[in-house]
């Protein structure tokens, strides 16, 4: 089967060569689709944007960063160049003092004088007389007792006994005992080296008589009745107290009546003279 040619079109067809000799005439304009813009969209023109500055800020901290560093390392690399410093000799030449005699005499007195009392408290206190017995369960020869033994003989336990853990107390001694419608107590109590002031403080904060002239202490005696704790049993009391060093003695005696001045200062007296 065969076709015959189609004659190109109009549209297809090149345009037709000028022939030799005739002037070139100038071209058709082509015509383009004109170009949209903003007025004919009624969208608004943007402004302009004018030339991007560099900031401030920006230039600052980027000039101090590169500053920082640089120097950081220009004086890492000058301290690296340096000889290293040598150190000083760890150990020095000791104090050298002259030689001289010891003088025995002097060195005595400047050491720390021994404790006025030391040893066993116990061969220190006095003995219940003949014909005593002994005051319920307190111990009727001398013996060692506790701080919280001692808070017990007291109205104020627990006072006394922190007052007594917080003040230098090191140890103590006691005796007891019944005799007729009296009742004696007599206490050794010992604080420590340090503490003295402490040990005189309990003869303070009240008016006493003197037992004997030479003592650091006194006695007292009550005039009026005192009751036993937890009964209604009344009693009079009297004791005396006095300090030696780190030591406080204490006589208290009880009675059913009023106390005789006489039988206690005779107490005090007796047990003062086996502390000096």
């Amino acid at each position: 089967m065969t076709t015959d040619p189609v004659a190109p079109s109009p549209v297809d067809a090149p345009p037709p060569t000028p022939p030799a000799g005739a002037p070139d005439l100038p071209s058709a304009p082509s015509e383009a689709a004109p170009e949209a813009t903003p007025e004919a969209t009624g969208e608004a023109t943007p402004p302009a944007r004018g030339p991007r500055r560099p900031r401030p800020v920006l230039l600052l901290v980027s000039g101090l960063v590169l500053g920082t560093v640089a120097g950081g390392g220009v004086g890492y690399a000058i301290q690296a160049n340096r000889p290293p410093t040598p150190l000083p000799p760890v150990q020095v030449a000791l104090p050298s003092y002259p030689a001289g005699a010891l003088d025995p005499a002097v060195a005595a007195a400047a050491a720390p004088s021994p404790l006025a009392i030391d040893g066993d408290l116990r061969k220190l206190l006095l003995s219940a007389p003949s014909g005593s017995s002994a005051w319920d369960d307190y111990p009727d020869t001398p013996s060692w007792v506790t701080a919280g033994e001692l808070a017990e003989h007291e109205g104020r336990t627990a006072a006394v006994f922190k007052q007594l853990n917080t003040r230098g107390f090191r140890r103590a001694v006691e005796i007891d005992w019944k005799q007729g419608d009296l009742k004696v107590r007599v206490s050794l109590i010992q604080y420590t080296a340090d503490r003295a002031a402490e040990a005189a403080a309990r003869t303070l904060g009240r008016p006493l008589e003197p037992f004997v002239p030479e003592a650091n202490g006194g006695y007292e005696v009550d005039s009026t009745a005192s009751y036993w704790a937890e009964t209604t049993e009344p009693f009079y009391g009297a004791d005396a107290v006095a300090q030696r060093g780190t030591v406080v003695m204490e006589v208290k005696v009880f009675g059913t009546r009023p106390v005789s001045p006489e039988l206690l200062k005779d107490l005090a007296k007796r047990q003062w003279e086996r502390l000096v």
